[in-house]
């Protein structure tokens, strides 16, 4: 059980470093492009019959960049295709789901109190939504909205509400958001593997064969790195909730992701206008702001109401813990040096809520929380924080010694 955990742990960090490493590389690349499309200057009669440049300095150096509308004229040997940054980010990303919320779904995948399904079901709904998103965005592109920009956004932000208002009715709070975050992520990356790479590879095979390219193909390219442009910033809050109670696990849960979307427009809406060089709509400053008001207004401060009903419903890997040698000791540590914080009302000076929603004041909740337990203040001296309720060395032994001992 030991080395188990141990490597789980470390196998779960490893494609977590991986997801944030890809996940910056397509970031980064996806702003700069757009930032680039939006800045060229296309008020100039280039000689090589680009459809706009700029100059940019960075690094000590200068560059000189085109872009063409359709295609030069002929192609270079070693073109640089940007797709692996997507590919990457989204197999780290699914993977990491499948790590921490198929494989631990009983921790934090399912939540009897909102609907209370065996973990395989909530696992086959994840799996299912995900795909699901990408052809339902997908068709709706490829409708008459498609050439509609306002109609087609506001029918893809009313799919997100509908998407927020079905995670929070079948999973956890925190997971309900990581899956509308990867629901996001899912589409950004479809745009990617099914739009976007087809079209430039039959650009490609038109001038590799003399042919004029269609300039329909990068039109349609075009239209989906600006979705995947506005996507990213609602993606990033919603991967980074799970570490913030009142952002997942209050009573408007749904209505608090579906205003991250528009935050994530007023954002980008500001940035794209600079960079486009049509001015700086300071208002979407204030509109964020406000929007932001919004959500901590809609968040609940007492998300944590204790419900009596929770430890009569031990799940077997509850009971499996709760019987294991060495768990009343265990269960007296954590009341004494762990619960004044991890309570549904904590009363540590200046903590208003569990530190990640997690609860230790129960039998079952502790047992439910046995690994993390065991990773954090057994294995580790991560917890408590700079150790301010004194656990000593012995009672780290002891968690260490019944986590163990229940193999």
């Amino acid at each position: 059980m030991y080395d188990l955990a141990v490597l789980e742990h470390w196998v779960e960090f490893a494609v977590r470093w991986l997801h944030v490493i890809t996940a910056v590389a397509w970031i980064g690349s996806s702003f700069y492009f757009i930032a680039l499309d939006l800045g060229l200057h296309r008020d100039r009669n280039l000689s090589t019959g680009a459809d706009g440049e700029e100059w940019q300095v960075h690094g000590g150096g200068f560059y000189n960049i085109q872009k063409y509308l359709v295609a030069p004229k002929s192609l270079p040997n070693d073109l640089v295709w940007f797709k692996w940054e997507s590919y990457s980010t989204w197999l780290s990303g699914f993977t990491l789901l499948v790590l921490v919320y198929w494989l631990g779904g009983e921790l934090y995948l399912i939540d009897p109190q909102v609907l209370d399904i065996p973990v395989w079901q909530g696992a086959l709904i994840s799996g299912a939504s995900l795909g699901l998103g990408w052809v339902v965005y997908d068709q709706l592109c490829r409708s008459r909205f498609g050439q509609e920009p306002v109609p087609l956004m506001v029918a893809l932000f009313g799919v997100i509400v509908l998407m927020s208002l079905f995670y929070t009715s079948v999973f956890s709070g925190r997971a309900a958001l990581l899956h509308l975050g990867a629901f996001t992520a899912t589409i950004m990356s479809g745009n990617v593997f099914f739009t976007i790479m087809p079209n430039q590879r039959v650009v490609v095979a038109d001038l590799k064969a003399g042919r004029v390219p269609d300039p329909k193909y990068g039109k349609i390219a075009k239209q989906r790195s600006t979705h995947n442009n506005y996507l990213t910033l609602p993606v990033i809050f919603l991967m980074l909730s799970n570490h913030y109670p009142l952002a997942f696990a209050g009573q408007n849960t749904w209505a608090i992701a579906s205003l991250v979307f528009l935050m994530g427009v007023t954002i980008r809406h500001w940035f794209n206008t600079v960079h486009a060089r049509k001015g700086h709509p300071h208002w979407t400053w204030a509109a964020t702001a406000v929007i932001f008001l919004l959500i901590v207004w809609l968040a609940s401060p007492r998300a944590y109401a204790y419900d009596d009903t929770t430890a009569a419903a031990a799940t077997p890997v509850e009971r499996h813990y709760a019987q294991a040698a060495g768990f009343a000791e265990v269960q007296d540590i954590v009341l004494g040096r762990c619960s004044m914080c991890h309570a549904a009302e904590p009363f540590w000076d200046g903590i208003l809520w569990p530190p990640k929603g997690v609860m230790l004041e129960t039998e079952a909740q502790i047992a439910r929380q046995a690994r993390a337990i065991y990773l954090q203040a057994g294995a580790s001296h991560a917890m408590p924080p700079g150790n301010l309720s004194g656990i000593s060395d012995e009672e780290r032994a002891a968690i260490r010694a019944w986590f163990e001992g229940a193999g």
